[in-house]
Parts: C-alpha cells; sequence; structure tokens
C-alpha cells in the first residue's frame, strides 16, 4: 500500500518499500508552468510542441489536515496540492493557482527496468528515451535518416514517423522494482526516462490522477488487467484456422477455393472491399461508406450464407470517418452527427490523402447510438458479416468544435469512444464473444471493449522499427496493460517507394502468424505489386502448412483464452512475467512465451538461418527436433519451416506440441 508522508520542506511517496517520490526545498520534484501549446496534423501525423512558462520552484509546503501537501513557491502564486487516497492508492496532483503544465520527477534505482507506454513497436523497455502519449499513425519506416523514413516524410507531412510514435500510447509504466503507475490522464503527455535514476512524468494539464500498485510483474499485470476491465474471448471459430485476406471482388471467392482445395485450413475469409475501392497514389484503398457494394460483390448475401455453413466466417471493414462523396455522407450531416468547424456549423473534413471524410462525433450520445444501430448493427451484423477490421481512431484533429469536450483532451479518448460503438453493436444483437473485431488504435479504456488488437500498418520488410518484428514488441508491450491478444497483417501493409514483399518474408510471417492467437493474412496497400499468399506454389504450400498448425494449437490457444480471462495475462508474454528473478529476460523482446508451456523466437532478420534464443530455468524440448535444451543462451539452427519453437516437455499440452512436427 502506498504511503504518503510530510516531511520538512514537503514529503515522501512510499511504494513498493521504497521512496519513489520525494519533494523537498532541496529536491523539488513536482514543478508547474502554464502551457502555450501548438499542434500540427496532417493525414493523422502529429506533431506537438509547447512554449511553457514555468512557474518558480515550489520550496515551500504545509500539511492539510486529511493527511496531503499543499506545496507552494515563494510569493504564492503557484500552489498545489498533492493528496493520496488510501483506499484506492491513487496519487493526486493538482495545480490550484491556474496552470496547466504538470511535471512529476519519481525516483528510479540504478538497476531498475521501466515497461509500458501501451503499444510500443520499437522498444519493449522504456529506460533511455522519452515516449510521448498521444495516438497517431505510426509513421513509415519509423526511423529517421532511413531512406524509407525520410522519403514518406519529404512531402512535410512527418509521415515517417519515429521509435515513439504508435497507434495505440497509454501511461502506464511497470517497474522491475516491484511497482507501476497509471495516469487517469488523457491529455498529451510524456514519459521522459532518458536519465537515469529519475522518470519524469510531464502532463499538460492542471490536475494529475495516478493509480499506484506494487507487486511482481505478473502482480502488477494482474492488478491493471483488473483494473481496464474484463477480457473478452475469442470466438471459437477463430481459433480453428486461417483468416483470409483477399481483396478482389467476386474473383476473391475463386481465389479462396483454390486455398481450400490445396488443403488450407480457414476460419473466415476477411474481404475489406466488401464497401468498393478507391484508387489513390497510396495504393488501393476502401470507399468509406460503410455498408454493401454490389458491384463489387453483386452475389454477397447467397456467398456469405454458403460460406457460413461450411464453417467459414465472412467478415469486412469499417472506420469511424464517412466519405464526403458517399451516401451515408448527407444523413450523418442533415442529423448534425458530425464534429463541426470552430467559425461555423459546417462538418469538419478530414484529409485522408485524395479524399476528405467527416469525423462521427461520438461525444453525441445520439451520433454514437446511430452508428451503432444503423452502421454497424444493421449494415454489417444484420447484413451477415461475422467480424470486422474497426480501423483508424486516432485522426481526431484539435482543431474543431465537438458537441461536447475538448479535443486536446478527447484526442487520445477517441480510440476507446470508438471501441465502445463497436461493443455496444455487438452486444445489441447478443454477439459478444461471437463476432472477431479487431483495432489497431488505442488509449486507457480500450481493453474492455476490444477483444482483439492487430499491430498496424508494418512496412512490408525486416526492418528494425517498422517491420516484421515490430508485431511481438507490440503484442508484448500491450500485453502488460490489460491486453490479451494481439496479431499482424500476416505479409505486412505498406509497400512504398519500391519496397516490396520477398518469398522469405512471406514465408517467416506465416511462421509468426501461426503462433498468434488469430492467423489472419492481408493483400497490403498495392496488392498488384506484391506477393501474395497464392502467387506461388512455394506461397501456397507454405500457407496450407502453417494454417493447418495454427488449427492444431486451437486446444492451447482456447486454454490461454480461459486463463487471460482468469488471471489477466496475456496470450503472448514477456519472459520476465514468468521469471522476475532473472535479469536476463528483461530486455528480451524478440522472443516470446506462447502461454507457460512455449517458447516462440520467430526468425526477423532477412537471410537468417539461425538465431539466438535465451530460454529460462527447467527443461525445454525443441519442437522439431524433439532434442533437449537447457536454460541459457542458444545458436539455435532456422530454416525456413522450422522456427526456433520450444515447449515444456512436463506440459499438460506436451503431446499436442509434438504432434505439430509429424
Amino acid at each position: 500500500m502506498a504511503h504518503l508522508e510530510a516531511t520538512e520542506g514537503g514529503f515522501d511517496l512510499r511504494l513498493a518499500g521504497r521512496t519513489i517520490l520525494r519533494h523537498d526545498q532541496n529536491s523539488t520534484a513536482i514543478s508547474v508552468a502554464s502551457g502555450n501549446p501548438d499542434v500540427v496534423m496532417v493525414r493523422g501525423n502529429f506533431r506537438l510542441s509547447d512554449s511553457p512558462v514555468a512557474a518558480a520552484p515550489l520550496t515551500g509546503s504545509n500539511r492539510d489536515s486529511s493527511g496531503g501537501v499543499t506545496l507552494s513557491n515563494g510569493d504564492g502564486s503557484a500552489q498545489v496540492a498533492v493528496t493520496l487516497a488510501p483506499a484506492a492508492s491513487q496519487l493526486v496532483v493538482e495545480a490550484l493557482s491556474g496552470h496547466d503544465r504538470i511535471t512529476i520527477d519519481l525516483s528510479l534505482a540504478a538497476d531498475d527496468v521501466l515497461w509500458g507506454g501501451g503499444e510500443q513497436m520499437s522498444y519493449l523497455t522504456l529506460n533511455g528515451r522519452n515516449f510521448p502519449i498521444w495516438t497517431s499513425e505510426p509513421g513509415v519506416g519509423r526511423e529517421p535518416g532511413t531512406h524509407l523514413t525520410d522519403q514518406a516524410s519529404a512531402d512535410g507531412s512527418f509521415a515517417g514517423g519515429d521509435y515513439w510514435t504508435t497507434n495505440y500510447p497509454e501511461p502506464t509504466v511497470l517497474c522491475s522494482g516491484g511497482w507501476a503507475i497509471s495516469l487517469a490522464n488523457a491529455e498529451y503527455l510524456e514519459l521522459d526516462a532518458s536519465e537515469a535514476g529519475r522518470l519524469r512524468v510531464h502532463v499538460w494539464s492542471g490536475k494529475v490522477a495516478i493509480d499506484l500498485f506494487e507487486g511482481a510483474p505478473a502482480d502488477l499485470t494482474r492488478q491493471l488487467g483488473a483494473r481496464f476491465g474484463p477480457r473478452h474471448a475469442l470466438p471459437e471459430w477463430a481459433l480453428g484456422g486461417a483468416v483470409v485476406g483477399l481483396k478482389q471482388g467476386e474473383a476473391s471467392f475463386d481465389r479462396l477455393e483454390a486455398l481450400i482445395d490445396a488443403g488450407a485450413t480457414v476460419s473466415g475469409l476477411w474481404c475489406e472491399d466488401w464497401v468498393g475501392i478507391r484508387e489513390t497514389s497510396f495504393g488501393r484503398r476502401l470507399f468509406w461508406d460503410w455498408q454493401w457494394n454490389a458491384d463489387r460483390y453483386p452475389d454477397l448475401p447467397d456467398r456469405i450464407a454458403s460460406l457460413k455453413a461450411r464453417g467459414i466466417r465472412f467478415l469486412g471493414y469499417v472506420n469511424p470517418y464517412l466519405a464526403v462523396d458517399g451516401p451515408l455522407y448527407p444523413e450523418a450531416a442533415a442529423k448534425g452527427y458530425f464534429a463541426k468547424c470552430l467559425d461555423s456549423d459546417e462538418p469538419y473534413a478530414v484529409d485522408f490523402g485524395e479524399f476528405y471524410a467527416g469525423v462521427v462525433d461520438f461525444t453525441n450520445p445520439a451520433a454514437a447510438e446511430w452508428f451503432a444501430e444503423e452502421v454497424i448493427g444493421k449494415r454489417m451484423l444484420d447484413f451477415g458479416l461475422d467480424g470486422w477490421m474497426a480501423d483508424f481512431g486516432e485522426y481526431l484533429p484539435t482543431d474543431l468544435r465537438l458537441h461536447d469536450g475538448d479535443p486536446m483532451q478527447e484526442h487520445n479518448r477517441w480510440p476507446v469512444r470508438w471501441a465502445e460503438v463497436n461493443a455496444r453493436a455487438v452486444a445489441s444483437r447478443g454477439r459478444t464473444g461471437d463476432v472477431l473485431w479487431f483495432m489497431r488504435a488505442g488509449h486507457t479504456g480500450v481493453q474492455a471493449h476490444c477483444p482483439l488488437l492487430w499491430a498496424g500498418d508494418q512496412s512490408v520488410d525486416f526492418s528494425r522499427h517498422d517491420g516484421i518484428g515490430t508485431v511481438i514488441t507490440a503484442a508484448l508491450s500491450s500485453g502488460l496493460v490489460g491486453n490479451a491478444f494481439s496479431h499482424s497483417d500476416v505479409g505486412g501493409y505498406t509497400s512504398l517507394f519500391g519496397n516490396v514483399r520477398t518469398p522469405e518474408l512471406m514465408l517467416r510471417w506465416y511462421e509468426l502468424g501461426a503462433f498468434s492467437p488469430v492467423m489472419r493474412t492481408h493483400e497490403g496497400n498495392r496488392p498488384d505489386d506484391n506477393l501474395q499468399i497464392d502467387s506461388t506454389s512455394e506461397l501456397i504450400d507454405g500457407f496450407v502448412r502453417w494454417s493447418r498448425v495454427h488449427a492444431m494449437l486451437a486446444p492451447y490457444v482456447r486454454h490461454l483464452v480461459a486463463e487471460a480471462q482468469a488471471t489477466g495475462l496475456p496470450a503472448q508474454r514477456a519472459l520476465f512475467l514468468h521469471y522476475p528473478d532473472d535479469r536476463e529476460t528483461f530486455t528480451i523482446q524478440d522472443q516470446y512465451l506462447y502461454g507457460g508451456d512455449m517458447m516462440v523466437a520467430p526468425v526477423i532478420e532477412a537471410g537468417a538461418v539461425m538465431r539466438k534464443v535465451y530460454l529460462p530455468e527447467g527443461n525445454w524440448r525443441h519442437l522439431w527436433s524433439g532434442q533437449g535444451y537447457a536454460p541459457g543462451w542458444h545458436d539455435v539452427t532456422a530454416p525456413i519451416g522450422k522456427p526456433p519453437v520450444f515447449y515444456r516437455p512436463g506440459s499438460t499440452f506436451a503431446p499436442l506440441f509434438a504432434s505439430l512436427a509429424a
């Protein structure tokens, strides 16, 4: 339990047996300022800057009757109340003097390791870096100074991204020292661990509320999971094979049948182009009007019914915007359901790259209900869809007018509101746990609504900050903060500037996808330029094999689903969740425990036929050879088709695991 103790000139906050926050006259850990923000957004890519005016240091303090402390500067022009609610273990820091920037410096031990920040793509550990918490497009390449990233940003859009840009940031941090913090704030903030011995939390708000937790990493993950809400079960049908992503209109069905005839095990057909397509310079995009496009799929109702009778579900696509040239746009505009311009009642139009769309205003209860019922409910669920990609959620601009609320505070909440709309629609039909819908955007609270994350729009390559390996980091980091299930676009998505898929990339992504809770392929933004799962006999054979492996693992994944609901532990786990005393596990982000009984180390480097794998204490058996391995680091052979996978020979599921190699 956290304890706040007033001291001479300030206070100490103790948690997990140590002082994590100390403020006194000689070391002011809390400061305030008045900000002057500047926010620029280009197609979902944001840059935020500030010109704050800092108050003089808070060197004075007074204990109040409730046990809290009021800090002040010399002339009293800045005052801050610090209180701790013991029952809730929540620290509240509030500026009483009108300041709207608060900075809090938490103390770290020399060997503390930090994790968290939501779904991070580049780094599992936060130490040594600053992480802005603001949902946005993650960027292309995400490594300034490289050819791909610099080309993506060449038009001034900063679309190349950086190590910290992510669809799903969250102000939650876990510490190897036995504690965690999770902020209730949705405003822009920074988790700055760039300086040794300090975690600086800088918030664009005059009030900061921080929930406090203590325990070992697995205990912290369970507690955080309980805070964010219960995990939804994945649909049983989604575990029994791959979800095939095709977007070639009516021809998609013949391609699906060819894969099935070749021996693939298929649980679903995902046709995001069920709403029609729009060709742009970026590639083949969708027509953003969320209903059946009969020209592209003339017999879709009958097709859906026929597939479902064979145990194959049909999935589509939706996002929270409406194209201005679509038939649903005038209906929503007439009802006043769009966010509006600052200086008029006209709907605010967002530039999505060669077309514009209105922002359905989910702060308006009537608009949220209309979208849930009339769009998702009637046009998707009642039509026959059993799942969809619930895309976007990151783009809410800050220079518009909402029905209720400040867009600077609502921006990070928008993915949560979007998740609520989807969950409401599914629940209204009694389909929770049977419909497979998945999101890439998030913030605190999305965990209670969204059953499945996907890792966003990776480049179709092995690049360090935007390629295949980032989906592992994404699953591990998001799993620490209450998201039980993650997966990725098998094959990647973003193909620009001549960057296209190779057969090796496709085959390695099959391997990774098979050892994920859901295995789903994607044709990418430029399908005609890229290899697809049915482009060659080699790729077909590989897909057939790994779709079967995924289906064979269904009993184990079913166990992981039940375990996640009961304990809050994710399916794909950072190694330190099970081995908190093994510091070697603290920084490993390129392999994962798949539940407690299986270790998966995907090959994520081009040309690699061997990779280093770390095995914690206990006995391990190599999946493909049956050879036993001792704990420690090993160079493991990893030819295509045999990624390093190990299991516990004493596991209840050991016979199932062994059968995968047959």
